[in-house]
């Protein structure tokens, strides 16, 4: 059976498109904690596990239920948990106007090539819609977000990574086969959640994700690469030792054995 030509680009945001989680999130959570009076930090040790749990609320509830003991929530708890999530995303945004986050290798030069091309772009990811918008505006262009023909982001579906639903949201939207995509994702729940939806995936570690276990990618890279300054192939191949671009993506996709798509939870 002849596999449909690639399509679209899905692009996950937090680690993939910029390192936004240890220099980013984890400063403006710390900084929410200090507005609301709590004295919790989050070091960057702690932080990496805490990304286990997708979400920044859920991350809260999880810290609270794990790392906390001794700490008998309010009455308001959900309450304090969506103003923290609140204050943490003023945070973050605060820190991008400052210019603080930059894209990752490789990262502009692959969506203006696939821009010119005419390939079509999207976002999924378990950040909130706020925190894409101003990543994109900030740290990529003032009307980047409307280069994307979906940005499916934060709680439009209720199981975030590692269930499938977010992209199988998208696929929706877009109306597309996840035999005609391939999805960019940088870590195992990512994966799991790209791999479920029956994306062919490419993973860019981070700091966070090296030494995590990626079975089924169609390749492990440390970065997507800018000239003179080639990705490093951690797992699997590519046709060529240049940056990723639009070649090397079709070639890979053209291979590419296709991930079962599994049902939503």
């Amino acid at each position: 059976m002849t596999q449909p030509a690639l399509a679209a680009l899905l692009f996950d945001v937090d680690g993939t498109l910029a390192d936004t989680e240890r220099d980013g999130h984890r400063p403006a959570f710390n900084a929410a904690f200090r507005e609301h009076g709590l004295d919790w930090d989050w070091d960057i040790e702690l932080y990496g596990k805490l990304l286990e749990v997708t979400g920044g609320k859920e991350r809260i509830r999880h810290y609270v239920q794990h790392y906390l003991p001794d700490y008998v929530p309010p009455a308001d708890f959900d309450d304090l948990v969506i103003s923290l999530h609140r204050s943490k995303t003023r945070h973050y945004t605060e820190l991008l106007e400052r210019g603080g986050i930059p894209m990752r290798p490789g990262v502009v030069r692959l969506i203006a090539e696939a821009r010119e091309a005419g390939m079509r772009l999207a976002i999924a990811t378990t950040t909130t819609p706020e925190n894409v918008t101003a990543l994109l505006r900030y740290s990529l262009a003032a009307d980047a977000a409307d280069w994307f023909e979906t940005i499916a982001a934060g709680d439009i579906v209720p199981a975030k990574k590692p269930a499938p639903d977010i992209y199988l949201w998208a696929l929706q939207r877009m109306n597309l086969t996840p035999a005609a995509c391939m999805a960019f994702e940088d870590s195992i729940n990512g994966l799991r959640a790209s791999l479920g939806a029956g994306i062919p995936t490419l993973i860019t570690v981070n700091d966070y994700t090296a030494d995590q276990e990626f079975t089924g990618a169609m390749a492990v890279l440390d970065q997507l690469g800018e000239a003179g300054s080639p990705p490093r192939v951690l797992k699997g191949l590519l046709p060529s030792a240049a940056p990723v671009d639009l070649t090397t993506l079709r070639t890979l996709h053209a291979t590419a054995q296709r991930p079962q798509q599994t049902a939503p939870n």
